[in-house]
């Protein structure tokens, strides 16, 4: 078999499967989209490793570290990889690019396989995702919809989606709906590190010389900050707004977040963060509301009291171009009002 050229991330497209060698923890906190994990170590293993090294010795360490590295590759040729043909290629990295991978290379070598090592391994791979987010972002021809809290922007930026426009959800990579209550029951957000590459994996889909559409967030969604390139140039961008009825508004939110009515002392927990801004009695009514099931009630005093001043307060400050915004009037955000809004929309930014 030829000796190749080291790996780079811009190859990865070149290989058949590309196989995350480092630890399921470490995988959960970010990886190559569309790896699968086979650690080679897990995590238990790893801090065992990592103890003997420390108070043993490296030779000692390495010796533990072979004998659970080789148990783990003989599971692993007999589980995931018992079906692979022999052209099979895979791509293979660790931390760094040093033993884990090389380890595992030399075996899938040794049975026949093509197997490379990514080199510089996640480093690389994570270093190569910051230097195209910086590069990448300040090219999108954004147009950011705004819109009143409960203007089902979210829903809009799908509607457009399907009518053919370009969109880029960063809601749904963060999975959180953005706000004080936007955190979604029994959703986890995803690390930072995996959201960055989410939404570098996103770019890579993007056409740049079309218009790009995307929701006007704050810098952070959730606890997830967005790249400060992507904020700055959402700031200067073309805004949409959406300019819904109250009554729409309300009726939407009402649906949209049912789901709070699951965990009602969560959500008296949440409301509960407001006291400072809102006030003692008024933050205590809306927990009475909550508790009570008086939703309406509820979702007409956040809007007016809590999130309709902020909005107010944040657009001509936060949006360069607010002043020559673009305005569509919604009187309905239902499934079928949405789609005429997205056609409205599209015809008139293009």
């Amino acid at each position: 078999m030829s000796h190749r050229q080291p790996v780079r991330v811009s190859d990865i497209a070149q290989f058949h499967t590309i196989i995350d060698a480092r630890s399921p923890a470490e995988f959960a906190l970010d990886h190559i989209p569309g790896a699968i994990n086979c650690p080679v170590l897990n995590d238990e293993e790893r801090a065992q490793v990592g103890t003997v090294y420390k108070q043993i010795s490296a030779f000692e360490a390495k010796r533990l570290g072979a004998a659970m590295v080789a148990a783990n590759l003989a599971r692993h040729l007999r589980e995931v990889m018992a079906d692979r043909p022999a052209h099979w290629k895979p791509l293979v990295y660790c931390w760094r690019g040093g033993m884990r991978s090389g380890s595992m290379v030399t075996w899938l070598r040794l049975v026949g396989w093509d197997a490379q090592q990514l080199a510089g391994g996640y480093k690389a791979f994570r270093q190569h995702v910051v230097t195209q987010l910086a590069q990448q972002v300040p090219r999108l021809q954004l147009r950011v919809l705004c819109g009143a809290t409960g203007s089902a922007k979210t829903r809009l930026l799908h509607a457009l989606r399907e009518q053919g426009a370009q969109v880029l959800d960063l809601e749904g990579l963060a999975r959180h709906k953005g706000s004080l209550l936007g955190s979604l029951p029994g959703v986890e957000q995803p690390s930072q590190k995996a959201f960055e590459t989410q939404l570098w994996d996103a770019l890579r889909a993007l056409d740049m010389t079309r218009p790009v559409f995307i929701e006007g967030e704050s810098a952070k969604i959730g606890r997830v900050a967005l790249p400060l390139e992507l904020v700055e140039h959402m700031r200067a961008a073309h805004v949409v707004e959406v300019q819904a009825s109250a009554q729409a508004r309300l009726e939407f939110l009402l649906r949209d977040y049912a789901y709070l009515g699951d965990d009602v002392a969560l959500l008296c927990e949440r409301l509960g963060l407001l006291k400072e801004l809102q006030g003692k009695a008024t933050v205590a009514r809306w927990q009475d509301w909550a508790q009570a099931g008086h939703w309406p009630e509820l979702f007409a005093e956040l809007m007016a009291l809590h999130y309709d001043p902020q909005y107010q307060r944040s657009q001509a400050r936060n949006f360069v171009r607010w002043p020559q915004r673009l305005t569509v009037q919604a009187e309905h955000l239902g499934p079928q009002a949405l789609q005429h809004l997205a056609q409205d929309i599209l015809a008139r930014v293009g």
